[in-house]
């Protein structure tokens, strides 16, 4: 990041607005992170990919379009696997807060 002390101040606070705008793309790597790493570490990371993002943008002359939020890209069967297992934590995360969870009824 270079020498100058303001850089890292900057980036920080581009990454706390980042994970809190409308759109959505940050904030779903910042929760991803902070799960096994912390808040601290994971406003770090995402101040990191905000500057990559800057970097890119400025190196292509394009606007951000982050490529890995193209579900359709995925194959079908590995998107149904991080739905089950998003779904298995969903749960979990229910049955920690008291919550009773009954499968549904086999048609």
């Amino acid at each position: 990041m270079g020498s100058s002390p303001h850089k890292k101040p900057l980036l920080v606070q581009c990454a706390n607005a980042a994970i809190k705008s409308k759109n959505p793309y940050f904030k779903y790597k910042y929760d991803r992170i902070k799960k096994r790493r912390g808040h601290k570490r994971a406003i770090i990371a995402i101040a990191r990919m905000v500057l990559t993002c800057i970097y890119h943008m400025f190196e292509k002359q394009e606007v951000f379009n982050p490529a890995d939020t193209d579900y359709s890209a995925i194959p079908e069967e590995m998107y149904r696997k991080f739905q089950e297992q998003y779904d298995r934590n969903a749960i979990k995360r229910l049955e920690k807060r008291g919550y009773v969870i009954t499968p549904p009824a086999m048609a």
